[in-house]
C-alpha cells in the first residue's frame, strides 16, 4: 500500500471520527434486535400496521400484525394462556399485561438482558428489565383488586385442558395479597423478567411498556446505555457514561490506529 493509499485511508478514519453517528453504523449485538423464541420475528424491521397497544412499535417491530392481534385476547393461541384463571380480569388491569406482551414480542430494545434460555418453546428469554417506576405502580394499581392463585405465571400451571388452570390446593386471591407491593408484582409474576426501577419515565434509565410513538421510542436511548454499561467493567478502568438522550459512538481499532497518520498527512 502506498503513501498516497495511507494518507487517503487515514482521512477516511479520521472523517468517521468526526461524524456524530458514526457509530451507529456499527452493528451492535445488544441493539436493535429480536430475541431467538416463539413468535419473534429473526430481525426487527417495520410492520405496516399493529394491533391496537401494540401499535406504537410498528415503524420497527419484532411482532407481526398476527401475533399483536392474537395478543388482545382473552385466551391468546400464542401461549394458550387464559388471563381469567380466577374470574374475568377487569379490563383495566388485563390492558397492563397485553402491553406487557406487546413489549415483549415487539420490541427491538431488550437487548442488553436478553439471556439463553433452557425451554421447548424458546431459546432466549429476558431478565433483569429495569421497568419505570410509574409502569410498575400503574400496573399494581390497576390490578390490586383483580384475582390469581400464583405469584409466578411461568410455571407450576394445571395444563390438563390445553391452557392454564389453578394447580389443586391453590385458592384465589386478589392480586393485593398475592403481590403486596408493586416491586413484587413485576418482579415475580414473570420469574424476574423485570426489575422494579426506582428511575422514572424519561430518565433514559428505564424501559418503558407505555409511549407515545409520536414523541419517539425513548426505550431505544435506554438500551444503548445499558449496551454500553454491559460492556464496561471496572477492570477497563473509568469510562465516561453517555449522556441520558445519546450514546457514546464506539469506533474500531482500525481506524483508531489510523487517527495520528491522519492527523500528520492532512
Amino acid at each position: 500500500v502506498g503513501l498516497a493509499q495511507l494518507a487517503l485511508l487515514a482521512r477516511v478514519a479520521l472523517l468517521a471520527l468526526l461524524a456524530p453517528d458514526a457509530g451507529m453504523a456499527l452493528k451492535d449485538p445488544l441493539l436493535n434486535v429480536c430475541m431467538d423464541a416463539k413468535h419473534h420475528k429473526r430481525q426487527p424491521g417495520p410492520e405496516g400496521s399493529l394491533y391496537d397497544q401494540c401499535s406504537p412499535w410498528k415503524d420497527n417491530a419484532c411482532c407481526t400484525a398476527n401475533t399483536t392481534s392474537e395478543a388482545h385476547k382473552d385466551q391468546p393461541n400464542l401461549y394458550n394462556f387464559n388471563w381469567n384463571h380466577c374470574g374475568v380480569m377487569p379490563p383495566k388491569c388485563k390492558r397492563h399485561f397485553i402491553q406487557d406482551t406487546c413489549l415483549y414480542e415487539c420490541s427491538p430494545n431488550l437487548g442488553p438482558w436478553i439471556v439463553q434460555a433452557d425451554s421447548s418453546w424458546r431459546r432466549e428469554r429476558i431478565l433483569h428489565v429495569p421497568l419505570c417506576k410509574e409502569d410498575c405502580e400503574e400496573w399494581w394499581e390497576d390490578c390490586k383488586d383483580a384475582h390469581t392463585c400464583k405469584e409466578n405465571w411461568h410455571t407450576g400451571w394445571n395444563w390438563a385442558t390445553g391452557t392454564n388452570r389453578c394447580p389443586w390446593g391453590f385458592m384465589c386471591r386478589p392480586f393485593r395479597e398475592v403481590f403486596p407491593r408493586p416491586r413484587d408484582l413485576c418482579e415475580k409474576i414473570w420469574s424476574h423478567s423485570f426489575s422494579s426501577s426506582p428511575e422514572q419515565r424519561g430518565s433514559g434509565r428505564c424501559i418503558q411498556m407505555w409511549f407515545d410513538p409520536a414523541q419517539g421510542n425513548p426505550n431505544v436511548v435506554v438500551a444503548k446505555y445499558y449496551a454500553w454499561k454491559k460492556r464496561s467493567s471496572p477492570a477497563q478502568g473509568k469510562k465516561v457514561a453517555p449522556e441520558r438522550n445519546q450514546a457514546v459512538p464506539a469506533l474500531p481499532w482500525s481506524v483508531l490506529c489510523l487517527l495520528p497518520l491522519a492527523l500528520v498527512l492532512l
